[in-house]
Formats: structure tokens, C-alpha cells, sequence
């Protein structure tokens, strides 16, 4: 049993989200004695995202665990380079590479959520009838409750990401994956794609775009493993 200190666990959420998505597994984290907080980013720019996730890094002690769900993925592969990150989570995340944007990864394996998005006023707003394909195995009122706390974008946010060899942190730090098996919004063939490129564990759930909303236990463990590991490191 290692007698280290358990990691920090920072959340990075995606778009249309806030830190608040991840209600469901920080209480048990925190239970478990880890300090634990949710990056709260604009989704104005990437690279402010990204510096936000490391300003938030600076709020708690080191060394730290990221979790990035959806564009969260690309926030926590940008940030994770940082020398107080010693392990990547994934939840049905996108993962670019050098030279890659969100986008470049989404037009390889297109999914449903796009056709229910509208831009208006310089954002990309989810439709109310685009929670069928984003949190579709939510409750009705729980699909309705996202809608109604969505936080859209800036439109072109996804192609912003300007990534060089050496601010890839999948390439060189330890990564988990919890694979989301019926996801409408990023393709569960592009989560396999990212997953097996990095060589993350991985952990496959039957659920839509949210499992740490439709299925937080398998989230939290997947978590707790990946916490573990690194506390042995």
C-alpha cells in the first residue's frame, strides 16, 4: 500500500456544460479523501480554457488527476503537460493530436447531435430536441434540466486547437478511458480511435454522451482505479 498522497482531481467539462456535470461522482471522490475541484471555463477560446484548467490546478495540492469529458478530452490533453498532472481520465472524449483540431476528429466519424445545433449571436446552441441525441438515456425532466443549464460555445471553438508534439500530454503521461457504447454526440468509433492511439485503459459503459450522469458508479470507479495507479507511481 502506498503511503504517497492521493492526487488532486481536477474535472474539465465539455460544451454545453458546466463543472456542475459532474454532481454525481465528486461527492464520493471527495469521501475518499482526494481534494477535488471542477474547472469552470467560458468556452470563448480554447487556449483560454486551457489556461483556466491551469490556473484551477493551482487551487489545489499536486500532483493532480484530469478528467475531461467531451472537449474536455482536448482541454486536459492541452493542460495535462503541466508537471503537477500525473494521470488522464477520458469520459466520451475527444483527444486531438498534434497538428489535429476537435473538428478534424468529429469529421472523421460524424454523429447525430450536429443536425439539432443552431449559431446565433457568434454560439453553437443545442436545440431542445437535440437531448435525444446528447443525454438520451436521461430521464425526460433530467434531458429537459440539461437543456435548460446548456452553455453554448463559441462557434468556432473546435478549431482552434493549435497542439505542437510537445503539448500532447497522452504521449507521455498514464490515461484512462471510459468508452460510452450508444454516444450520439461523439461517435463511439472515434472514442475507440482515441483511445487505442493513446493506449488508455479502457472502460466501455452503455450509455449516451453522459455516463457520469446516467451511470456516475461506473465513473467513479473507473476514476478511483486510475487514482490509484498514479499513487503508486
Amino acid at each position: 500500500m502506498s503511503t504517497k498522497a492521493k492526487p488532486a482531481i481536477v474535472f474539465c467539462h465539455g460544451i454545453w456544460a458546466d463543472g456542475s456535470c459532474f454532481s454525481k461522482i465528486i461527492p464520493a471522490l471527495q469521501a475518499d479523501g482526494h481534494e477535488v475541484i471542477a474547472v469552470q471555463y467560458g468556452l470563448d477560446s480554447f487556449d483560454e480554457d486551457v489556461a483556466t484548467v491551469k490556473r484551477t490546478l493551482g487551487r489545489v495540492g499536486s500532483p493532480a488527476l484530469l478528467v475531461g469529458h467531451s472537449y474536455g478530452g482536448a482541454t486536459i490533453t492541452a493542460s495535462g503537460v503541466d508537471e503537477r498532472v500525473v494521470g488522464l481520465v477520458y469520459i466520451a472524449a475527444v483527444a486531438p493530436d498534434a497538428g489535429e483540431t476537435v473538428q478534424d476528429q468529429l469529421d472523421k466519424y460524424p454523429s447525430d447531435i450536429f443536425s439539432r445545433v443552431e449559431v446565433a449571436d457568434g454560439r453553437a446552441w443545442m436545440l431542445p430536441n437535440g437531448t435525444e441525441f446528447f443525454a438520451g438515456d436521461l430521464s425526460e425532466a433530467d434531458q429537459k434540466l440539461v437543456w435548460a443549464t446548456h452553455y453554448a460555445p463559441v462557434y468556432d471553438l473546435f478549431q482552434q486547437q493549435k497542439l505542437s508534439a510537445g503539448n500532447v500530454a497522452w504521449r507521455t503521461k498514464p490515461s484512462w478511458y471510459v468508452l460510452a457504447t450508444q454516444d450520439r454526440t461523439v461517435h463511439p468509433d472515434l472514442q475507440r480511435w482515441v483511445s487505442k492511439r493513446m493506449g488508455a485503459t479502457v472502460t466501455e459503459v452503455a450509455s449516451s454522451h453522459v455516463p457520469m450522469l446516467s451511470q456516475p458508479d461506473i465513473v467513479i470507479e473507473v476514476i478511483r482505479k486510475a487514482a490509484a495507479a498514479v499513487q503508486q507511481r
